[in-house]
């Protein structure tokens, strides 16, 4: 190990990736899925009684009913919403990209929470039960939406909290987390799973609090919302693609600096919810067009990937648009019988995957 520590110096460290195999076979799934609704940045997919909800910038809406081309609005917000969790008793928290956490619904009045160690950044909640919110913070410095800016400033501040609704107090349960972006409180009750995105991996966190420790590691992907599914296991939404180009540029400091500071951010070498629509955008590799096609198997910024897991965690299957797909940018899973409905935030999409007839 001193060794090849020695050695990296001189040859340089090797940009290693796994690949996308096995059960992250890749495949057109997602792009064949039936889609349910088509609007602007669906996000938050979230199950509210018979209802399933979702935010699209600013507002809350419910899927339509069958036959109803058009969604129901809830609410708005005056800021983008970035994070929605319900609850068995009709409760309903949203979390907002200027930090506020809003709670309303139930028997009780509406109430509004701000952390009291720095900003909020919600990313993701969850209710442990009627009074208790679990809410991911997935940065000390910087809102939802300034994701991509977290990542090429490589900060690990995130953190998870336990809100008492009653009281307002707030518990943290794990700090120096790397921005995240998904939870999933076991059947038991008794430990918290979380994606854990710029680490690439699934950790479990004890509800009481304590040290993360991994669940699945090293994903070829950036994760982000977890969902449980029907007889155990979970859904689990990879937002952008891993490349080795982007994990070059997380390693040269100074350019991420120069890059920051001198460059639009819609053009920096980072992940993206899509890609392709502007000839500025860094061609990543070989993220181009070859001979008039763009190649399936080529570098990209943008992917579309949602993954089933078993009850371990572990890689079951998954669904895919490939680099010359369109429904890129999942953030957002949620399981609905033996189906699932799928939000694709850089693709502008609302779609529903049958997980009977997907394939390893």
């Amino acid at each position: 190990m001193v060794l090849d520590g020695i050695l990296d110096r001189v040859r340089g460290r090797a940009i290693t990736i796994p690949p996308m195999d096995g059960a992250l076979r890749p495949n057109e799934a997602l792009d064949e899925a039936s889609a349910v609704i088509t609007i602007a940045m669906p996000d938050n997919l979230c199950r509210a009684g018979d209802s399933i909800l979702f935010s699209s910038g600013e507002r809350v809406l419910a899927l339509p009913a069958s036959g109803s081309p058009e969604p129901v609005a809830i609410a708005a917000y005056g800021a983008p919403v970035s994070a929605i969790a319900a609850s068995s008793g009709g409760r309903r928290a949203v979390g907002l990209d200027d930090g506020r956490v809003i709670v309303e619904g139930g028997d009780v009045a509406a109430r509004e929470f701000m952390a009291r160690e720095g900003g909020f950044c919600p990313t993701a909640m969850e209710f442990a039960d009627e009074a208790t919110l679990l809410v991911c913070n997935g940065s000390a410095t910087r809102r939802p939406g300034d994701w991509a800016a977290d990542l090429m400033e490589r900060n690990a501040g995130g953190s998870l909290w336990r809100v008492d609704l009653e009281s307002g107090q707030q518990s943290c349960l794990a700090r120096d987390l790397a921005f995240p972006y998904g939870l999933l409180i076991d059947g038991a009750g008794r430990r918290v799973v979380v994606a854990e995105s710029w680490r690439h991996r699934l950790v479990e966190i004890p509800l009481a609090g304590g040290t993360p420790k991994p669940v699945l590691a090293d994903l070829p992907a950036y994760p982000a919302r977890l969902a449980p599914a029907p007889g155990g296991g979970a859904w689990l939404a990879l937002f952008a693609p891993r490349n080795r180009l982007i994990e070059m540029v997380l390693r040269e400091r100074r350019y991420r600096e120069d890059m920051l500071r001198e460059i639009p951010r819609e053009q920096w070498i980072a992940p993206s919810l899509s890609s392709g629509a502007s000839f500025l955008e860094p061609l990543q590799c070989g993220g181009v067009k070859t001979m008039g096609l763009h190649k399936p198997w080529s570098p990209s910024r943008s992917y579309g990937l949602v993954a089933r897991l078993d009850r371990e965690m572990r890689l079951v299957k998954s669904f895919h648009s490939r680099a010359n797909g369109r429904r890129h940018g999942v953030t957002s899973v949620i399981a609905t019988g033996s189906r699932a409905l799928v939000a694709v935030k850089g693709g502008g999409v609302i779609f529903v995957i049958d997980d009977r007839e997907s394939e390893s």
